[in-house]
């Protein structure tokens, strides 16, 4: 690692002129890492994504993507793809968790949605070479949550009935998300991933190197179903409501054909794909990464599936399977 670090310094050197002292900006759910470095222009952000684990090329090409559309991603700089740098323009080191509250959020996420409408509207997926959100992906995202968070976390085994139970929800999930008008999908969006920025346009976004072309309600679920912060469910509806109305202005979705209640529940159903899958993956990055870091967040986010497994017949026997295991994180 020092000797990783000290190939990063002489690269910054080559591309700033100086030595630049580099200090520690965030760290995520990946191999990636981040620092800070002060120049008499600014501070600039550094990326550290080691080949053998990441590609940059899926950054630079996403970036290039949202840029495109008027969206505030970062500028790229300079970039060592071959060792895995790059030097970015720097966002900030606000984000939108720390800033979200009863009074900011309106705003906040009123900024939000509306970006997310110019990723949907301004974004031609027929042109941009981005993979599918297809029912294999779908699928891979939710094993996660049984290999990873039951089995290995909780030590539960399913048994043939179980199993089966599992296998019709997740057939139910993902018919719901492939039926769904398709659109670009950051996914990844929330309130680690936006930041609160003093120049440019809220949001500033990061972490989009996994974008896919996908189900029009995901990213939407991301943010306001958030894994770190949750609100009431009235106000939640609330602004997905106003989102349906964007969106059929927008000609994102024909509103003529897809009534309001139809986009609640792609958006409900939605949310639990996501939430197996994230559960899934704040057990495997104590497991297999050894991150504690995520661990704590897996109750707020089982409390969103077992609140919409419980309001949705189609899933009533995957929630009565859950209160059947009994699971550790279950919040009574």
């Amino acid at each position: 690692m020092n000797e990783r670090l000290t190939q990063l310094a002489q690269w910054l050197r080559q591309q700033t002129g100086q030595n630049c002292e580099l200090k520690p900006a965030s760290s995520d759910a990946s191999f990636r890492r981040y620092f800070r470095i002060e120049l008499e222009q600014g501070s600039q952000i550094v990326m550290d994504a080691p080949p053998e684990q990441e590609d940059c090329r899926p950054f630079i090409q996403v970036a290039d993507i949202l840029h495109s559309a008027g969206l505030n991603a970062p500028e790229i700089i300079a970039q060592d793809l071959q060792a895995g740098f790059l030097l970015l323009g720097d966002l900030g080191n606000v984000t939108y968790l720390e800033v979200l509250n009863a009074d900011s959020a309106e705003r906040l996420y009123g900024d939000a949605m509306d970006a997310l409408i110019s990723l949907q509207t301004c974004i031609d997926i027929a042109t941009v070479d981005l993979p599918p959100y297809d029912e294999t992906l779908l699928q891979t995202e939710l094993d996660l949550f049984k290999n990873w968070y039951l089995e290995k976390h909780c030590g539960v085994s399913l048994n043939e009935q179980q199993q089966k139970t599992w296998q019709q929800t997740c057939q139910v999930l993902i018919e719901s998300a492939l039926s769904q008008p398709k659109v670009c999908v950051h996914r990844d969006y929330h309130s680690r991933n936006l930041m609160q920025v003093e120049e440019g346009h809220n949001p500033g976004i990061l972490d989009f190197q996994d974008a896919v072309v996908g189900p029009v309600t995901y990213d939407l679920v991301s943010l306001l179903r958030d894994c770190y912060i949750s609100w009431p469910r009235e106000q939640v509806e609330e602004w997905v409501r106003g989102f349906y109305v964007q969106a059929g202005h927008s000609g994102i979705i024909d509103a003529t054909k897809i009534s309001e209640n139809q986009f609640l529940q792609w958006f409900d159903l939605m949310g639990v794909q996501r939430h197996l899958k994230a559960i899934g993956i704040f057990a495997r990055l104590l497991h297999r990464d050894g991150k504690q870091g995520y661990v704590g967040d897996i109750p707020r986010t089982l409390a969103y599936v077992l609140d919409v497994c419980g309001r949705v017949p189609e899933l009533e026997s995957f929630y009565n399977l859950l209160l059947e295991l009994q699971l550790p994180d279950q919040v009574s």
